[in-house]
Parts: structure tokens; C-alpha cells; sequence
């Protein structure tokens, strides 16, 4: 890389990132105080709109001192961060410790040509991952093969043409050796888009822009007349019906796409490479031996379509806020394709397809434990709304059958050096990890467990944060076999 070992300020396209990045965040109030309530200039929406502009002002100076007094420094083995506006900051992060890489390209960062990218390392502490806002996308992408490569001389230096050449042909088989597992098509996005059912988003967007156009124009007589009209002309519902569809189909497949849309998993001999989007484009990478577990979910509308979704659990996990998950391989994959893909990328996890149920009796140990949120609604509802006490048996249903489809899917499997759990009742969840994987186990065992025979097993996995699992009413000789078994574990040093 040129200028190795030289301070840099980012780019100047910071400021923008940065400003739309607050913007976004503060759409609501924007939303609320300046387009709701834009000629309210009275009470505490205008202290509101006040506290907002001077938290506004606050954050644009903020910005321009980050970018100014913000700097970063890459040499062949580290990068090093200077932060801070009135307490200075430095930070310096070994390539060598480094496990995920990330990278996100939004609309902005085309405009310039640029990237942003985080890294992640091992550690559990708040600055474990190290996050450049705006970087070129060479020089993103010359950091990131420095790291993957494990390069100890970037910067150009005096040697022989056969070196060199040597040099070459080390390096070329490394990008050879990556494969392509997996690349979404215009199949998969319909399916995607039909089962995150984006193209309902429409309806209670509209229905919230009606009530709050009302506010301003009193649509409720207006509204009422059509409803008349309607009710006399009900064909003329069959067509607005369809077109609602058709748009709100539309919309969400665009949305679809944007999120998911060239969606691909790609590995080589020690990295996964996972990349999707369209118009703002984020990849992922993660170091094969640094996957602690592997997370199975399954909501009930994709248990019903056969679809499944994978995470990869590592030490370092990217969180990327309310996107998607960067560590899950394609959500929205059909079952026996996901675990085909799982056994190529990580063949050491295994998904057992013969689980173990639990003990017949622990169905009525599921059906005695209390209703807490029932009885908090009823009580709720008795003394404010009693017309409406009719909910709490509805939430005891749904409680019920909860419980029901919990002891019917819940499963396990103890088998060599791994161990597989599935919990959940609507939405499922299967666990498979490694026994020199886990930190820490527990065992426990209630007064009511003990009447029937069973306990709870816990076991912890690094993650970030670190990733507890647990199984409930598993039978009591499980509880002794489970301990003898963690306790011969190899710990992998890493």
C-alpha cells in the first residue's frame, strides 16, 4: 500500500455519510416535530423542536471535529487509530487478530467511490472492532488482503525479478483456491420477498398516513361517504383490491432486492465470503476455524414453505444494527440445499436429523408452570378495562399451544464431540457446536423438575456478546453424561 505508515485524515465525504447517517436516525423526530407538527409553535412541541436543532447543531460540529482531529495509520502488521476531540485516544489492532471483516457500500459511498469497512477481532470488549466510515475501495481492499494474506512487507521494496516472481506464484493459488457455493437468483428473491412479507409493508404504512393526513384535513366525513359507496358498489372493491397487491408486490420486491438481492457465498481453505445487495452492497468474511457454533432458525411461516435459516457463531460477530445479519448464509434457502451448503462450508458440524424428545411426563411440567404474562394481562385488564377481559383467555390460548408445540419440537443429541439442541415452539431454533467450543456449562434443576425426573442444561460459546444456550426438562441421567462429557474436552488454543 502506498504511503504505508503515514497518518491519514478520512475523506471529505465523511462529513456527508456521517450527517445522513444522523438524519436517518432522527427520521421519526423529523418526521413528528417538523412535517406533523410543522405550524405548532406552542407547548412542548416547540421546547421539542428547540432540544432537536440544538442536538442537531451539537452533531454537525461533532462531525466536522471527527473528521478533522480523526486519523488512521496502516503499517505491514497493524493499523493504528487516533480518536477523540477533547480526550485523546490511540489504538493500534495487529492484523493477526483480526476474524471478520465487513464491508458496506451505500448509495454515498458510489457517488465517491468509496466503502466503509469494520474489522473485527476476538475480544468481547466494546472496542473490539475497529470501523473506518469512509475509506477508497483500493485501499479497503489492499487492507483487507494484507490481512488475509498475512503480508510482512506491503510497501514496495528492493528485491530480485525472481523473487518477485517467486512471490507470485505463492500468492496466485490463494485466489484459485476460492469457490462460489451460492449465488441468488429472481427465484429466491420472490421467495424472499414473499416470505419476509415485504409486500404487506404497504397497508399499514397507508393506513398511517391516512390518520395522519386526517389530523390536518378531516377526512372522516369524506371517508364515510366512500365507505357508503363502496358498501352499494362492492365489484369495485375486487379491482382496488388486486391493484393494492400488485403495487404493495412490487415495492416489496424492489425492497427485496436492495437487501437481498446478489446474494452469494463463497469460501476458500480458510474463509467464508459472503456479499448481497444491490445499490448498497455489504460483504462479510469469517475465518472457518474461528466458528464457534452454528445457529438453525426456523419461524413458523418458513417451517411451513421448508425454509431455513442459517448463522455462522463467532467470536467476533459483526452486529449491524436492524440490517440483516452479515454472519447468516441466505435467509431464506430451502432446507435440504441449507444443509447441503452447511456440510460443505463447516463439514465438522453435523446436523443430526435423529434427535432425541423429551421424556413424555415433562408435557404436563410445561402445562403447570405459571401463566405469568396471562395473569399480568387479567389483572391489567380487570381493573382498567374489563369490556376487554376476553384478551387474557386469548393470550392463554396462545400460551398454551406455545407450550404444546415447545415439548413437541424440542429435541437433543449428545454424539461424540458435539452436541445439537433445538428449542422453541413457533419459532425453532438448532444449536450445533463443538465440545472444546464451550467455556462453561451448567447444570440445574428445579423442585418441580425434580418431582419429574428431569433438569436444565446450559452451556456458554464466545460470541459478542457471548452466546448462552439452554434445553429444559431434559432427563436427569442426561444431566451426568453431559458433565463427563464436557469435562474430556480438548481446548483448541486460538
Amino acid at each position: 500500500m502506498n504511503n504505508s505508515g503515514e497518518a491519514k485524515r478520512y475523506h471529505p465525504a465523511y462529513l456527508l455519510v456521517e450527517f445522513f447517517a444522523f438524519l436517518r436516525n432522527s427520521f421519526f423526530f423529523i418526521l413528528v416535530l417538523f412535517i406533523f407538527n410543522y405550524d405548532v409553535t406552542t407547548g412542548w412541541i416547540l421546547w421539542a423542536k428547540i432540544a432537536f436543532l440544538a442536538a442537531a447543531a451539537f452533531t454537525v460540529v461533532k462531525i466536522f471535529l471527527s473528521w478533522w482531529l480523526h486519523t488512521y495509520e496502516v503499517d505491514p502488521t497493524s493499523i493504528t487509530l487516533r480518536e477523540g476531540i477533547f480526550v485523546k485516544k490511540v489504538r493500534t489492532i495487529a492484523f493477526n487478530r483480526v476474524q471478520n471483516k465487513k464491508t458496506a457500500t451505500t448509495f454515498i459511498h458510489n457517488w465517491f467511490g468509496l466503502t466503509s469497512l469494520t474489522l473485527e477481532t476476538g475480544t468481547s470488549s466494546e472496542e473490539a472492532s475497529v470501523r473506518f466510515p469512509v475509506l477508497k475501495r483500493q485501499e479497503a481492499d489492499e487492507i483487507i488482503r494484507m490481512i488475509e494474506r498475512g503480508d510482512t512487507d506491503v510497501a514496495p521494496s528492493i528485491e530480485s525479478e525472481e523473487s518477485e516472481a517467486s512471490e507470485d506464484l505463492q500468492v496466485q493459488p490463494k485466489k484459485a483456491e476460492r469457490r462460489e457455493y451460492f449465488q441468488s437468483t429472481k427465484r429466491d428473491t420472490l421467495r424472499a420477498a414473499f416470505t419476509s412479507l415485504s409486500f404487506l409493508a404497504i397497508f399499514p404504512i397507508l393506513l398511517a398516513l391516512y390518520f395522519q393526513i386526517d389530523d390536518f384535513f378531516s377526512l372522516e366525513d369524506e371517508a364515510e361517504n366512500a365507505f357508503f359507496y363502496f358498501a352499494d358498489h362492492l365489484w369495485l372493491l375486487i379491482p382496488l383490491f388486486i391493484a393494492a397487491v400488485i403495487i404493495s408486490s412490487l415495492i416489496g420486491y424492489v425492497m427485496t432486492t436492495i437487501r437481498y438481492g446478489n446474494y452469494r457465498i463463497a469460501a476458500d481453505k480458510e474463509r467464508i465470503y459472503i456479499s448481497r445487495g444491490v445499490g448498497q452492497v455489504h460483504t462479510f468474511s469469517i475465518q472457518r476455524n474461528k466458528v464457534q457454533a452454528i445457529q438453525i432458525e426456523q419461524p413458523l411461516i418458513k417451517r411451513i414453505l421448508g425454509i431455513v435459516e442459517i448463522k455462522l457463531i463467532s467470536a467476533g460477530a459483526v452486529n449491524v444494527g436492524d440490517e440483516l445479519e452479515t454472519n447468516s448464509l441466505y435467509p431464506f434457502m430451502k432446507t435440504q440445499e441449507a444443509y447441503r451448503l452447511l456440510n460443505e462450508l463447516m463439514p465438522q458440524y453435523t446436523v443430526q436429523e435423529n434427535l432425541k424428545r423429551l421424556p413424555r411426563n415433562t408435557i404436563w411440567l410445561k402445562l403447570m408452570r405459571p401463566y405469568y404474562m396471562t395473569i399480568l394481562a387479567a389483572v391489567g385488564l380487570w381493573f382498567f378495562q374489563p369490556s376487554l377481559l376476553w384478551i387474557a383467555g386469548i393470550l392463554f390460548a396462545f400460551s398454551l399451544v406455545s407450550r404444546l408445540f415447545e415439548y413437541l419440537f424440542t429435541r437433543y443429541a449428545l454424539e461424540g464431540d458435539s452436541i445439537q439442541i433445538r428449542t422453541g415452539g413457533f419459532t425453532t431454533t438448532t444449536f450445533i457446536t463443538r465440545r472444546e467450543r464451550i467455556q462453561e456449562i451448567e447444570v440445574s434443576q428445579s423442585k418441580l423438575q425434580r418431582m419429574f425426573g428431569v433438569g436444565s442444561l446450559s452451556f456458554i460459546n464466545r460470541a459478542k456478546p457471548i452466546h448462552v444456550s439452554n434445553i429444559r426438562d431434559v432427563p436427569n441421567d442426561l444431566s451426568g453424561v453431559f458433565k463427563q462429557w464436557f469435562v474430556q474436552r480438548k481446548v483448541k488454543l486460538e
